[in-house]
């Protein structure tokens, strides 16, 4: 498999080099003390990240079969490709420029707004945001938004601070992937790779230990069964789609196992049902965590 994803970094931007933070530090959201936590995370996600230049690959994914369409929304599909998705190559590499920030926003406009969701464009200059988009044959097929915790918090906070604040005040370090969308008929290796590449970013680059996502309760059990989610809290109105939330956490740990167990499996599971087994192998995983770091390819 060759498969390629885009990072769309939202951050400052200087010969290469990209802060995810500015190194001020503040005071978390309004508290009278500096948060332990907050000082720290802050002092490890604004330090340089060398990142490969706008077009030079990540990692590359053929897909030489149909493999099961994990698109989350029902599909209504209209777009018409030349020929068969699942036998073209997938791309995921670092981007920068304004056409392919507005590719992904418009996936995700399309997939949320099929759905009756509102969907907010994110800013340009929004900080410590990490978006990651799949594109095949020139068209964006999948993207989602990494949102590191810092002094401007995490979307989730908008609807569940007071569980954030819990995992805070133990010392863990936050992680919330937003925005995601998958065109019609994207193979699942693509989306395991979107969510692998978040987890390396988040794993071997800022140093964090859990994802924290707010989902639809429709889909609670599809995260649960395939990523192994678990329930940290219970269904509450999400105020930026005006649509029913559950908010869902993964510990990294929990991750990194099975990553070493099944991670490049593929069909040769012996009956997993996760999507770990469509991960990448754990030794292309840290080759793919020093690219990031040093900015090879």
């Amino acid at each position: 498999m060759i498969l390629i994803i885009n990072l769309l970094i939202h951050g400052d931007i200087k010969r290469g080099m990209v802060l995810a933070l500015t190194p001020e530090k503040t005071i978390f959201r309004g508290d009278r003390q500096m948060n332990a936590f907050h000082e720290n995370h802050l002092s490890l996600i604004t330090r340089p990240i060398y990142m490969p230049q706008d077009d030079l690959a990540i990692v590359s994914v053929k897909t030489p079969q149909r493999l099961k369409n994990l698109s989350i929304a029902e599909s209504n599909a209209d777009t018409v490709y030349e020929h068969p998705i699942d036998s073209q190559v997938f791309h995921i590499r670092m981007v920068n420029s304004e056409g392919r920030r507005e590719a992904a926003s418009l996936l995700v406009k399309k997939r949320y707004s099929w759905r009756g969701y509102s969907v907010t464009p994110p800013s340009e200059k929004e900080p410590n945001r990490i978006t990651l988009a799949a594109d095949t044959g020139g068209r964006t097929v999948g993207t989602i938004t990494l949102c590191l915790d810092g002094h401007m918090g995490l979307p989730a906070d908008e609807n569940f601070k007071d569980k954030l604040d819990e995992l805070r005040a133990q010392g863990r370090r936050l992680l919330e992937p937003s925005r995601l969308a998958l065109d019609d008929n994207v193979p699942q290796r693509v989306f395991a790779s979107l969510i692998h590449i978040s987890y390396i970013y988040a794993q071997h680059i800022f140093g964090l230990t859990d994802f924290l996502v707010e989902v639809n309760p429709r889909h609670v059990m599809f995260y649960k069964r395939m990523l192994g989610f678990k329930t940290f809290g219970k269904e509450r109105t999400c105020t930026r789609v005006n649509a029913p939330a559950v908010l869902l956490r993964l510990e990294l740990g929990y991750m990194a196992t099975k990553i070493e167990k099944f991670g490049g499996l593929m069909e040769k599971h012996g009956g997993e049902r996760s999507l770990y087994p469509f991960f990448f192998p754990q030794k292309d995983e840290l080759g793919i965590a020093g690219r990031l770091k040093t900015g090879r390819t």
